[in-house]
């Protein structure tokens, strides 16, 4: 009897040490965390990073596309790596590396002397040509403030002329798509991990954290509960089927098929405002005009290039959610909408004049609707790459927050 009463009291005393552990461990920043800051270019509206690169590490500036299939840079401006290794063409890590690249046109055999190249391309500019794939080590930073390092990273050394258009500084960008040789998918296969990152842009300075636990140990409870699922489309970018758009509650006239033509939605790092389709464009526009006039808002003369103006007097930058119409995505049902509230839907571009920030895409774009960086911006995004499912928070500012909140006091020295 002594002893099962003596096994009952161990037993207990290790269950309330597990559970304390556990909470312990789910309320402090996550050691492990990958981390990378991200600040927003003034000049041309990009997103900027830096990672460590090369043999000593030298940091390196990078413009972050959402989409892109790997990472490149111009390696002719930098110092020469003791650690990089060009890919021989005829290598099975040139063809497994490739396999993205629908650019790439066989006339001839290479030779195994050759180098693995590859289609690369400048996002801001469309402007596209031929990068040779080489490996080198790259590190990144942690929420521990050390630093997680991988020996064969694959990325394109591309030409000097396709940083043109660039954020000042910037010596390349990097893909944050669905390929193999993306950062997400490299680091994942390095280290061990899920495909998983979360995102956070702002104004000034935001982070991207890989997904290694729970959420709420670096954006807090709240916050965490609130992020709403759905799924992801594409290939290669991260895209959303958006079945119909909503003005103040009242839904608008468009053609569904039109709405999932072209790939659908698509999210971007590198278009600065949402554009979408002409014909989307003009009925959408339309029905702006009515539910600001039935809110007493007062339109002005357009100001490049936004295409809708206002007078922003009487309208509180604070508190633009409840001053200006409310716009909503409806996804996979009429229960899961993306909704987008002023501070993500107006610009402000002088003290006198605000701006509706969604532009004409034209007749016939590659995607019908490209939801730009303003738009992103203090939400909260987690992309889960191995179930193919984005996970969306409302703006951050309904809880008095922005994503330029996060920041953490071992924030590594070599990090932006």
């Amino acid at each position: 009897m002594a002893s099962s009463f003596h096994q009952f009291l161990l037993l207990l005393c290790c269950s309330v040490w597990y559970l304390t552990h556990i909470s312990q461990s789910q309320s402090s920043p996550l050691p492990n965390a990958l981390l990378l800051p991200i600040t927003k270019d003034a000049t041309t509206l990009q997103y900027v990073t830096k990672i460590l690169h090369g043999t000593p590490l030298v940091p390196v500036n990078l413009v972050v596309n959402l989409g892109g299939p790997l990472l490149w840079t111009d390696c002719s401006s930098r110092f020469a790596s003791s650690s990089s290794r060009s890919i021989p063409s005829r290598s099975i890590k040139c063809s497994r590396e490739k396999a993205h690249d629908l650019g790439t046109k066989r006339t001839t055999c290479p030779s195994s002397a050759q180098p693995c190249e590859v289609s690369t391309e400048n996002g801001i500019t469309r402007m596209a040509t031929r990068g040779e794939l080489v490996e080198d080590i790259v590190a990144v930073g942690s929420i521990a403030g050390s630093k997680a390092t991988v020996d064969q990273f694959v990325f394109s050394c591309a030409p000097t002329f396709l940083l043109n258009g660039l954020a000042s500084g910037a010596k390349g960008m990097m893909g944050l798509g669905r390929t193999p040789i993306a950062l997400p998918s490299q680091i994942s296969t390095a280290l061990g991990t899920q495909q998983k990152f979360t995102i956070c842009l702002s104004s000034s300075d935001g982070i991207l954290v890989s997904d290694q636990g729970p959420h709420d140990s670096v954006f807090g409870p709240e916050i965490s509960r609130s992020v709403t699922y759905t799924p992801l489309f594409s290939l290669q970018e991260h895209s959303i089927g958006v079945k119909s758009i909503k003005i103040n509650g009242n839904r608008l006239s468009l053609n569904a098929s039109l709405l999932s033509s072209n790939g659908g939605t698509k999210l971007s790092t590198i278009v600065p405002y949402t554009t979408m389709e002409s014909t989307i464009y003009a009925t959408f526009i339309k029905a702006y005009i009515q539910a600001a006039a039935s809110m007493n808002m007062t339109r002005v003369a357009s100001v490049a290039p936004f295409g809708l103006c206002f007078s922003s007097k009487g309208i509180d930058s604070k508190q633009l959610s409840l001053k200006v119409p409310a716009i909503d995505l409806v996804l996979q049902s009429e229960m899961v909408k993306w909704r987008i509230l002023g501070r993500n839907s107006m610009v402000r571009v002088n003290d006198e004049v605000m701006c509706l920030g969604f532009l004409d895409g034209g007749l016939n774009p590659m995607t019908s609707i490209v939801l730009g960086g303003y738009q992103l911006e203090d939400i909260v995004l987690q992309f889960d790459l191995g179930t193919s499912m984005l996970g969306f928070s409302p703006s951050l500012l309904m809880w008095e927050r922005s994503c330029s909140d996060f920041k953490f006091d071992s924030w590594p020295k070599y990090s932006l």
